[in-house]
């Protein structure tokens, strides 16, 4: 038996289920609802970024997520399968067509945006057409 099927079977040993979290990839905006233990306390911190990358390996998965604080970029790297982690939504999915999104990191303001469609919070979203009976004029042009 080699090492890394010792490693394998004694990862299992330790964490025997799997996270069971949303599909997401690169170019998602996500909130990581992550546990913080302070003291003796311990509450759920949100962290709300961009996937710029994502490692696959099986128990070794990672991903990396981006957010701008006080126009400062902070990244943060979660390891797949962490007890850390509580739950992960997906706000908005982004049109990508690379698999490293590092190029944002020079990039500030409206340049570093990208093409999404919104998924979480859809109701109130303020264009006219979709808040719109079926029956009106507007609802009308916006389907037809």
């Amino acid at each position: 038996m080699n090492p890394s099927e010792i490693m394998k079977k004694a990862s299992k040993a330790l964490n025997p289920k799997k996270p069971q979290f949303p599909d997401f990839r690169i170019g998602d905006v996500i909130k990581v609802h992550v546990k913080v233990k302070e003291g003796d306390k311990t509450r759920i911190q949100v962290y709300e970024g961009l996937v710029i990358a994502k490692k696959r390996g099986g128990d070794s998965a990672s991903f990396t997520v981006r957010k701008i604080s006080y126009s400062i970029g902070v990244e943060r790297i979660f390891p797949y399968n962490s007890p850390v982690i509580e739950k992960i939504q997906i706000i908005s999915r982004g049109e990508v067509r690379r698999a490293k999104l590092y190029y944002l990191r020079k990039l500030s303001g409206r340049k570093s945006r990208l093409r999404s469609d919104l998924v979480y919070g859809q109701e109130g979203t303020g264009s006219g057409a979709a808040d719109a009976p079926s029956d009106s004029p507007q609802a009308q042009v916006a389907q037809g």
